[in-house]
């Protein structure tokens, strides 16, 4: 949508921010995006350990410097990963039948990460009442999330875009800073 409709403001941004915008752009229209289960990243990720400042395991979230490396020296392309651990993510994530790991994804994009996490939400009442007990949340603090639930639910889902992220990928601008519409700075925060 964007090429077909911005040709002009992709072109200047081609021209005077990141020279090889339009070809990278291009070239993900072109192409599929990789997919990958967290497992297999991380499996890939602990064969290069010695070069990330956090060296990987399996259970910690991925970290920029993992994405970005999945996605420029391994891939080259976006990546969906998919199927995180359990423990890494929020409580109502429907739990993949291993019982280790969660129905969610994050699409990464290089040169950024992470744009994109999404996950299919826990529709079943009893479930999630079970998942907050272990958490040790207090359910009746919840009992309007629980109400939605209890009254007809479906299998559902839902994911959060980082917008700024998303137009930095689409200029080629470097800095999140100069793609937000109302930067705040130490000091100029004013109310």
């Amino acid at each position: 949508y964007v090429m077909d409709t911005c040709p002009q403001d992709l072109a200047f941004c081609n021209q005077y921010v990141d020279k090889g915008l339009l070809n990278r752009l291009q070239n993900v229209l072109d192409h599929d995006f990789a997919r990958i289960p967290y497992t297999q990243a991380i499996k890939i990720l602990k064969q290069h350990n010695h070069q990330f400042k956090y060296p990987v395991e399996w259970g910690m979230d991925l970290q920029t410097e993992h994405e970005k490396f999945l996605t420029e020296q391994v891939y080259q392309c976006p990546v969906f990963v998919t199927d995180y651990p359990t423990k890494i993510k929020a409580f109502y994530m429907r739990e993949n039948e291993d019982g280790k790991t969660v129905s969610a994804v994050d699409l990464l994009v290089p040169g950024i990460g992470e744009i994109i996490g999404g996950s299919q939400r826990e529709e079943r009442l009893n479930v999630l009442e079970e998942k907050m007990k272990q958490l040790g949340m207090k359910v009746e603090d919840y009992w309007w999330y629980l109400d939605l639930r209890r009254y007809g639910s479906a299998k559902h889902g839902g994911f959060g875009l980082g917008f700024e992220r998303f137009v930095m990928y689409l200029t080629g601008i470097k800095n999140i800073r100069d793609v937000l519409p109302f930067p705040r700075t130490t000091g100029n925060a004013e109310f």
